[in-house]
């Protein structure tokens, strides 16, 4: 005989209302806006990825920079080694220059005494007579300092018949262009015995015969400090035709000024 089994608690309807549970895993997929899941996707691999490229970049700058600046190195040890060149030829034509400029001083302030005594014959009285004519060394108004007139003085000596014709010899030396007018002075004048004229005898003995009375005296002055390139003409009337011609040149070249 056959018997029938049949399970009637499957169609209760509190066993319908809770199905039983499938074994093995479930996997829930995302059914919305998938968009935020791309950005994602494409900004983990991308980032990455433009991080390398700017590195790489980067770092071809940085060798571009640095043999750049390896050039502009060389060119600073060039252009340095040019300036110092520079600044030696400066340093060298500044000398020569001072040199120069020194020579050129003294040259100008050459006073031919051929020029000056020339001009002292010219200025000297009839009634007055020169014994001697000596030059002053400069002197320095500070010790240790440069004499104000490197060209120094003149010391001249003689005889004059009377004091107004020594006054007169010192006012024809004031309007000299070769000495200083506001330096020139009579140092001393004194009446002496004139000397024995040389050639002329004695007085017979017996006979006296009283001597005339001169006047002996010193006059000072200083030398003109007015350059000689200033003094052209008066050096070409006294006969100066060397000094003025070397001067001339040199002004043609721009060494003295005109």
């Amino acid at each position: 005989m056959y018997s029938l089994d049949v399970n009637f608690l499957k169609d209760r309807p509190a066993y319908q209302n809770h199905p039983e549970k499938k074994a093995g895993i479930s996997l829930n997929f995302p059914t919305g806006n998938l968009t935020p899941v791309y950005v994602g996707a494409a900004l983990g691999v991308g980032l990455p990825v433009l991080l390398g490229v700017g590195w790489w970049f980067l770092q071809g700058q940085i060798v571009e920079l640095e043999g750049h600046t390896a050039q502009l190195d060389q060119e600073s040890k060039r252009l340095d080694t040019e300036i110092g060149n520079i600044n030696k030829i400066k340093a060298e034509t500044n000398t020569i220059k001072g040199e120069t400029q020194a020579l050129v001083t003294v040259f100008d302030q050459i006073r031919p005494w051929s020029a000056m005594l020339q001009d002292l014959r010219d200025r000297i009285p009839a009634a007055v007579q020169i014994e001697n004519i000596k030059q002053i060394p400069p002197v320095a108004a500070v010790a240790g300092q440069p004499p104000n007139n490197p060209a120094g003085g003149l010391e001249i000596t003689g005889l004059a018949r009377s004091f107004n014709d020594v006054n007169d010899f010192l006012l024809s030396l004031q309007q000299s262009q070769f000495l200083k007018s506001t330096e020139s002075r009579i140092v001393t004048a004194t009446l002496v015995d004139a000397p024995l004229t040389p050639g002329v005898s004695p007085p017979p003995t017996g006979v006296t015969i009283k001597p005339l009375k001169v006047v002996k005296y010193t006059i000072q002055s200083s030398m003109s400090d007015v350059p000689a390139s200033e003094l052209i003409r008066e050096l070409e009337k006294k006969g100066t035709v060397g000094l003025v011609t070397r001067i001339r040149s040199m002004q043609q070249t721009g060494v003295i000024p005109k």
